[in-house]
């Protein structure tokens, strides 16, 4: 993941069971590539231990006991200026009221209170205790002066009955800090449209056709533009876990997608239509199941909107995004199909994708594609992992807007 590696995180864990939580996470980041400096409160540490965060991440992770020796002037200061974000996580309704009132009682406060880079806290605590109105008079002073609140959500909590209170689950509290990474990138206040996933045409109440697509393309792409910075509206025809910062919009038909990318596009910088768009739907639909003992249905098609052509001819009103991308997955002669969608559908790329391949297109982790460009440049990508594809389509992306 190109946006944690190097990236210096500065992470505080105070006295919450979800201390445990804690440990999954600053593991995470140190896989993905992340400088991880863990800062543990004291009463942290009647839940974890600071051996558990050193071994996790390879770094020595700091305790109060360090706030007072021999470098207890320049710690706290060394550890601020380093960081290119601080996360509290647990963060404690204690914590809360520390960080409002500016309190300068531990090594975590002190931090915080040197610390200019952003401030992303992950509340944890018995539900009344998140609900009162202290807590949150405390909460709305951090968020005015710009510390992004995640959480908390909805579950069962220690005290044995079930409320919000839980901090965030590893993968979302990671996608917050993904987003708050890219924050700044190279799509930085730029709206991006994404399709992703095979629509669905049904034949009859319970029947439809539809394709292999499954979206993980789609998906990683969006991932790929909000690490960039980008405001993403994801349209999707499958059930993934979608991006966190993503905006989502739900079709099912081409028609409903239709309606969706025309809706969205409007201010949009940029549109990369990834879904498996169907080209033919049938053009009768029964209002009951087909059974068989009535024979061998004879369905009559009829082509479904091409969404592409809808965007390339948008009337005065509706503006064209400034980058139309295309992708084009075909079975065979790849690169004569893909260069007349490019033509004929007036894209600034096209992604060439064959599906025959094994390890690529469909339902795998993987893809090997082709960029090809409006101004007859073309750019052949090796195999890799379709987030990796991902990456380099949004810089092209980033490049075109530019």
């Amino acid at each position: 993941m190109t946006i944690l590696k190097g990236k210096r995180i500065l992470m505080g864990v105070t006295g919450s069971i979800a201390a445990y939580k804690a440990a999954d996470l600053a593991s995470q980041l140190a896989q993905a590539g992340a400088i991880l400096d863990v800062v543990l409160t004291a009463s942290a540490l009647k839940f974890v231990t600071a051996l558990t965060f050193q071994s996790l991440t390879g770094r020595r992770a700091y305790t109060d006991a360090d706030l007072w020796g021999t470098e207890a002037h320049v710690l706290h200061v060394e550890l601020a200026r380093k960081a290119e974000l601080l996360v509290i996580a647990p963060c404690t309704a204690n914590t809360i009221a520390i960080l409002a009132h500016g309190e300068a009682d531990s090594l975590l406060a002190v931090t915080a209170l040197s610390a200019k880079c952003p401030l992303l806290i992950a509340p944890a605590m018995e539900s009344n205790m998140y609900a009162h109105p202290a807590t949150q008079e405390n909460l709305a002073k951090l968020a005015g002066r710009g510390a992004y609140i995640t959480g908390p959500a909805e579950g069962h909590l220690a005290s044995g009955k079930s409320g919000q209170g839980r901090m965030l689950e590893t993968l979302e509290l990671f996608g917050h800090i993904r987003l708050m990474l890219g924050r700044n990138g190279l799509l930085a206040d730029k709206k991006v449209v994404i399709t992703a996933g095979g629509t669905h045409e049904p034949l009859d109440p319970v029947r439809e056709l539809t394709n292999r697509s499954s979206g993980k393309q789609g998906y990683a792409l969006a991932q790929a533009a909000i690490d960039a910075g980008a405001q993403v509206s994801l349209i999707t025809s499958v059930e993934r876990t979608p991006p966190v910062g993503a905006r989502i919009v739900t079709v099912r038909t081409a028609q409903e997608m239709l309606e969706a990318v025309l809706a969205e596009v409007a201010g949009a910088d940029a549109l990369i239509m990834v879904a498996a768009v169907a080209d033919f739907r049938p053009k009768d639909i029964p209002d009951r199941k087909m059974k068989k003992k009535d024979g061998i249905p004879q369905v009559k098609l009829e082509y479904a909107p091409d969404i592409l052509e809808a965007v390339a001819n948008l009337k005065s009103g509706k503006k064209r995004p400034k980058v139309v991308v295309g992708f084009a997955a075909e079975s065979h002669d790849l690169l004569e199909n893909a260069a007349l969608k490019l033509q004929s559908k007036a894209l600034d790329m096209i992604v060439a994708n064959d599906i025959s391949a094994e390890d690529a297109g469909f339902s795998v982790d993987t893809n090997r594609v082709i960029l090809l460009h409006a101004n007859g440049e073309s750019e052949a990508l090796s195999l890799l992992s379709k987030f990796e594809v991902a990456e380099k389509i949004v810089n092209r992306v980033a490049s075109l807007l530019e």
